[in-house]
């Protein structure tokens, strides 16, 4: 028997898929750049929605755009009004998303230890 979604899980998919085509479409700021939602947690309330974006820069450039996206949640919340039937929508709490830069790093650091090992000399076990 297939596992059946909850509400919250299928309120974060609707949001998430709305905001990506929103962001690009309707937010003409140059200073944004590429922004890409990678997930979003809604409160059990659905109150409250945190939106995890990925972006490319610096630090303190990721922290303007994340400033920037912030200030324009009350627009991004009355776009998502207009195509998602809920009585509420939730509040829109814009989140910088580490994960994909962490597994870059994982994933270098393994690489690293794969290299490492073969380049170190082979040692014979003793028969």
């Amino acid at each position: 028997m297939p596992k059946e979604y909850t509400r919250s899980q299928r309120v974060e998919e609707q949001i998430q898929r709305l905001l990506s085509q929103v962001i690009p479409r309707e937010i003409k700021d140059p200073r944004l750049g590429m922004v890409t939602v990678s997930a979003v947690d809604v409160s059990r309330k659905l109150s409250i929605a945190k939106v995890f974006v990925t972006l490319l820069g610096g630090e303190g450039e990721i922290k303007d755009r994340i400033e920037i996206l912030n200030k324009t949640s009350g627009f991004l919340r009355s776009e998502l009004a207009k195509n998602i039937t809920m009585r509420h929508v939730p509040e829109l709490r814009f989140f910088y998303d580490v994960s994909i830069e962490r597994g870059a790093k994982l994933s270098a650091l393994i690489d690293q230890a794969i290299d490492l090992e073969n380049s170190s000399p082979d040692i014979e076990e003793k028969k």
